[in-house]
């Protein structure tokens, strides 16, 4: 539920000739959805590749509170992808210039920079503060920690994931549909997610999954369509093939299993520069 404060600060006026009138003419949205947009706080972690168009799209459809969570910098690599950024930001704070943008984008949204990673001890106050979470990090540490916390803390999460051409987007809502644990229960070697990482990424790649998670975001705030849950959309880049895999949650997961052996977030060493694709 959004706190009474969130519901205060979440304010959007909902008129024919608001900004939101091309959206509004919808009938899955009208000035009651626009409302439930306005009321709705989802927090954002990682402000990189797929995290730019992400916070667009939900600054843009009137969100009504945004968190970002990431400690990394603006640096030059990131240029072919994180479209929030321009070049004169290298060296600033992703988390507080995205907010400077989305604010310059839409005023009518309340944007909450975090500029730091997420670890197990800040996880739960950022967690309890929002409705909903977005993993739009590209490691493994972090994606398992965002994961076990939207399971502990009963947050609705969407998952983004991208490389080279491909890319692919999931939504979990917890104890009822696959966690990422689900699907990854052993961790891979760091010499598997340096190869991974190695493989590039084309700038594209992220945008297109970044709205597709984003639009996920939006149908569950909206409550129409098919928000990803218990399935798995797949997207070959290169020769232009979408697939869609259904997800089934593992009954003997750790963490979202019938007898869970996880309780609590691990205490992890997560490397701050690699918090967003």
């Amino acid at each position: 539920m959004t706190s009474s404060k969130h519901l205060r600060a979440a304010s959007c006026v909902v008129t024919a000739d608001s900004r939101y009138e091309r959206q509004m003419w919808m009938k899955q949205i009208g000035p009651l959805g626009q409302e439930k947009l306005a009321r709705a706080s989802v927090l954002v972690v990682g402000a990189g590749g797929l995290g730019s168009p992400i916070l667009l799209y939900l600054a843009a459809a009137g969100v009504g509170i945004i968190g970002i969570v990431d400690g990394d910098t603006v640096g030059l690599s990131n240029m072919n992808r994180q479209v929030l950024y321009v070049t004169g930001d290298i060296g600033q704070p992703k988390a507080l210039v995205a907010k400077e943008r989305l604010t310059a984008l839409n005023p009518d949204v309340r944007v909450e920079a975090y500029p730091s990673p997420l670890d197990p001890d800040n996880a739960y106050a950022l967690f309890s503060a929002y409705d909903m979470v977005v993993d739009a990090t590209d490691n493994y540490s972090t994606r398992y920690l965002i994961s076990d916390a939207a399971v502990l803390f009963e947050k609705p999460l969407f998952v983004g994931a991208v490389s080279n051409f491909h890319g692919m987007a999931f939504t979990v809502i917890p104890r009822k549909t696959a966690c990422f644990r689900c699907l990854y229960p052993k961790s891979p070697t760091a010499a598997m997610a340096r190869q991974e990482r190695s493989r590039g990424i084309l700038g594209s790649a992220p945008g297109i999954i970044g709205s597709i998670v984003a639009q996920n975001a939006l149908k569950y705030i909206l409550g129409t369509g098919d928000w990803l849950a218990g399935k798995m959309l797949l997207m070959d880049g290169e020769d232009n093939r979408f697939e869609l895999v259904p997800l089934e949650r593992d009954h003997a997961c750790r963490v979202c299993g019938d007898q869970p052996t996880i309780t609590e977030l691990f205490s992890m060493k997560i490397d701050p520069r690699q918090s967003s694709c």
